[in-house]
């Protein structure tokens, strides 16, 4: 019973642990971001609804891209990068945020900190914020720049992760070559 008793309190302790750490610094195995003055080329992507106009880009390991996204269709949508288990979780995360009201289907609302007590916490110390440096949210009617420095060479997706977009075709492959 000891022993039992103790490796439930270990688990509390480490769960509880895990949500109280502070944000780390993201980092990224396939590039980090960068100043769009840094860009050796654009790439333009019109989002529509559940749509992306490109379905596949092609960089070279090295470049640097600044990604012009425009959305002109009648919700919000976003634009990540990131392999499929990286979406994954952050689908998890975006259902949170809709779960709580604080993403709605065309913006995002400030939240206050009586409705953040509620929330799980526990996703990597991210609470309730869409600050992901891979990631970024376009309204309706909005244009916003994405840009990154690729350093290998991968397979990719760009996805939108708002709840039953990528499930519903917002999703594109991105291969960087060397």
């Amino acid at each position: 019973m000891f022993l039992q008793n103790r490796l439930v309190l270990s688990a509390c302790l480490l769960t509880l642990s895990l949500g109280l750490e502070a944000s780390p610094a993201h980092s990224y195995d396939f590039g980090q971001p960068a100043a769009a003055t840094k860009a050796t080329r654009s790439v333009e992507v019109v989002m529509g609804d559940m749509s992306f106009t490109s379905r596949a880009i092609d960089i070279k390991a090295g470049e640097t891209v600044r990604f012009v996204l425009v959305n002109k269709g009648q919700l919000l949508h976003e634009f990540n990068l990131g392999d499929a288990a990286m979406h994954a979780r952050h689908q998890q995360e975006m259902l949170q945020m809709q779960q709580s009201g604080m993403l709605m289907p065309t913006g995002m609302k400030a939240m206050d900190h009586g409705s953040m007590a509620t929330m799980d916490h526990s996703s990597k110390g991210h609470g309730m914020k869409h600050d992901d440096p891979n990631s970024v949210l376009v309204e309706p009617g909005k244009t916003a720049e994405l840009t990154w420095t690729f350093t290998k060479a991968t397979n990719l997706e760009f996805a939108c992760n708002i709840p039953g977009h990528y499930q519903a075709g917002m999703v594109g492959k991105l291969t960087v070559s060397q």
